[in-house]
Order: structure tokens, then C-alpha cells, then sequence
């Protein structure tokens, strides 16, 4: 086993605090990657808090991984030492259902494992980027572009691909009128990409205080859903929505902002559940949906996607000595738009 610095959730209540975890030896198509940066996503603090289930400890979160091949096994074929790559929501699946066929992985009919908090093939608890280094299969390791930063690239790795997947999937375009609620880490990265696919993007905040920062990152309109006239003013307006904020929304009124045939997908996980009236559905033939991340395939299409349009999150690098201080922040929306632990730091007290 290899040994590693890493900042772990003893419970529910935090705090972090600094300990060492168990890596494995690396297998024939592992990578040892040495982890630079690691983004701070709210599911983390869902999953941490017990807010989505039952969780063991110590946790080690952190699905948002920037890093460099330390180490390579002797059958890996796709990276050398030096290479940077990331690592996202996922490190395997069981690559032999339909979907895995599909490079879906994300939606593995087995169940894809996930970077933290889930069990592994070796059946080890999986343990994220909260950490120096990790151990992934080469299959699940995308190769960064040269023209990201490593600590812009992180956030990519999630927020990224939950919001580039469902909008190339639903076919994001010149001549598509798309909206993005929240302006939050998911949503500033969908504003951008939605711009640079060429749509007509729209953000629908709970108030205007970010309105001249959407509208610097792509946004064409920028409306408060605080204001019921919003409501009445873009009735049957989009023809899709994204819904990126992790709480509990009327989405029967979100509904009535789609044109016929229009979609509203969740990429936000509450933890409560979403009650839909079905008449806001069947009145226009409205679709409500539903989309996590994307497969590796679709994860190195967006890196490259998001090279070549000179698109990067907006982030405020921290130390790790203040991850919990992080966490209440992102909680009160005082970040914009999302953190980034400089895991350099990990042995600080």
C-alpha cells in the first residue's frame, strides 16, 4: 500500500483534519498520479454531511482532481510519467453492460464507482482528491490540454461535464434559446460553454446581483426569478433549461418557461425531493429530465471542447487549512464561482 497526506471528515459535523490514507499498489493499467489541485463541488459537502445517504468514515472527498503521472504500471498504454490529467466523479465501472459499451460509464447498469465513498473492485472504500496522490486505471484518467491550467482544469472535471453533457445531448445551437438557473460553480460553466455552442443564453438567478458577471461571461439575458413577472414575461420562451442549483425549486414553474417540446434538466441534486404537477408537462409536451456528468469519452470531448473556446471556470485557490471555512462559504454563495484547494499545502497546519 502506498501512504498519503490527505484532509478527512471524521463525521457529519467536521471539522477536516490532517491524516494519512492507504493508496493502493498500482496494477498492471494503474496510474500513480500526483495530485496538484482539487476542486470543492457541493456534492462533497451533501455526501460528507450525510445529506445523501449514510456515509463511513474518515472521508476523504474531492471528485475534481488536477494532476501529473508519477507512476506508471507496466500495461498502460494511453500515458507516460509527466503527463497532466485529470480525474472526475468516477474512477471504474464494470465495462461490460450496454451502457459501458455506449461510453456511458456514468450510467454503469452495475454501478460505476465512485472517486469517494464508494467500494471498490479491490474492495477498498474509495477515498477522493482531498489528498497528495491517488491511484486510478488508466480508463478513467483524461488527458488535459495544454491550454488549461491545472488549477483551472479542475473544476472541469465535474462542474465541467454535468453542464456540457446535457447541453450537447439536448443540442445546444445557433437559433436555441437556452436557459441557466443559478449562477453558482455549475452554472457560470454552463453560461460559457452554452455561449460558445452558439446559443441564446439566459440566466435565471434569484436576484440581479450577478447580472453584470453573466452577462460578462456569455449570458445574453439575465433575469431575477424573485420577480413573478419573469414568469409571465418568458412563458413558453426555451428551448431547454438546465436547472444547476442543488435545492428545492417550484419546478412546475420553471416548467411553464419551456416551448413546445422544450426540456428542463436537473444537473443540481437536492436532497429533497422534486414535486412536479403534471399538467405543466402534458399542456406543451414538456419534458423533464435528468443528466449526470458524462462518460470519459464525452469528460476528454469537453476538456478539448473547452481548449479550444479559451473557456475556464472562475476560481479562488485556497489552502487546505481552510477547507471548512470553504464549505461555509459555498454554502452561503460567497464564492465566485468555485474553489480550488492547492493540495501543495495538504501538510500545513
Amino acid at each position: 500500500m502506498i501512504k498519503v497526506n490527505a484532509r478527512a471528515s471524521f463525521s457529519s459535523e467536521g471539522p477536516f483534519k490532517l491524516t494519512t490514507i492507504e493508496r493502493r499498489e498500482i496494477q498492471t493499467h494503474d496510474l500513480l498520479i500526483e495530485i496538484k489541485y482539487a476542486g470543492i463541488c457541493h456534492s462533497d459537502i451533501h455526501t460528507a454531511r450525510g445529506e445523501w445517504g449514510p456515509v463511513k468514515y474518515p472521508l476523504v472527498p474531492g471528485h475534481e482532481i488536477a494532476g501529473i503521472v508519477a507512476k506508471v504500471g507496466s500495461g498502460v498504454t494511453k500515458y507516460v510519467v509527466g503527463d497532466r490529467v485529470g480525474v472526475g466523479c468516477m474512477v471504474d465501472s464494470c465495462g461490460e453492460c450496454a451502457n459501458c459499451h455506449k461510453g456511458e460509464e456514468q450510467y454503469c447498469l452495475n454501478g460505476m464507482t465512485g472517486t469517494y465513498g464508494a467500494m471498490d473492485r479491490y474492495g477498498q472504500y474509495t477515498q477522493g482528491g482531498y489528498s497528495t496522490h491517488i491511484v486510478v486505471t488508466e480508463d478513467f484518467v483524461v488527458r488535459i490540454p495544454d491550454g488549461i491550467e491545472l488549477d483551472a482544469a479542475a473544476p472541469l472535471l465535474c462542474a465541467g461535464i454535468t453542464t456540457y453533457s446535457p447541453l450537447r445531448h439536448w443540442g445546444a445551437a445557433p437559433g436555441k434559446k437556452i436557459a441557466v438557473v443559478g449562477l453558482g460553480g455549475l452554472g457560470h460553466l454552463g453560461v460559457k460553454i452554452a455561449h460558445a455552442m452558439g446559443a441564446e443564453v439566459t440566466v435565471l438567478s434569484q436576484s440581479l446581483k450577478k447580472k453584470e458577471d453573466g452577462l460578462k461571461l456569455g449570458a445574453d439575458h439575465y433575469y431575477a426569478t424573485s420577480d413573478p413577472e419573469t414568469f409571465k414575461q418568458l412563458a413558453g420562451s426555451f428551448d431547454l433549461i438546465v436547472n444547476t442549483v442543488s435545492a428545492k425549486i417550484d419546478i412546475s414553474a420553471y416548467l411553464s418557461l419551456l416551448a413546445l417540446d422544450g426540456t428542463l434538466v436537473n444537473v443540481g441534486a437536492p436532497a429533497e425531493p422534486l414535486s412536479v404537477n403534471v399538467f405543466s408537462l402534458i399542456g406543451h409536451r414538456r419534458t423533464f429530465a435528468g443528466s449526470m456528468i458524462g462518460g470519459i469519452r464525452e469528460t476528454q470531448e469537453m476538456l478539448d471542447f473547452c481548449a479550444e473556446h479559451g473557456i475556464a471556470p472562475e476560481i479562488e485557490v485556497i489552502n487546505a487549512n481552510v477547507i471548512d471555512e470553504a464549505w461555509e462559504r459555498v454554502l452561503a454563495s460567497d464564492v465566485r464561482y468555485r474553489f480550488v484547494i492547492d493540495i501543495s499545502t495538504m501538510g500545513n497546519e
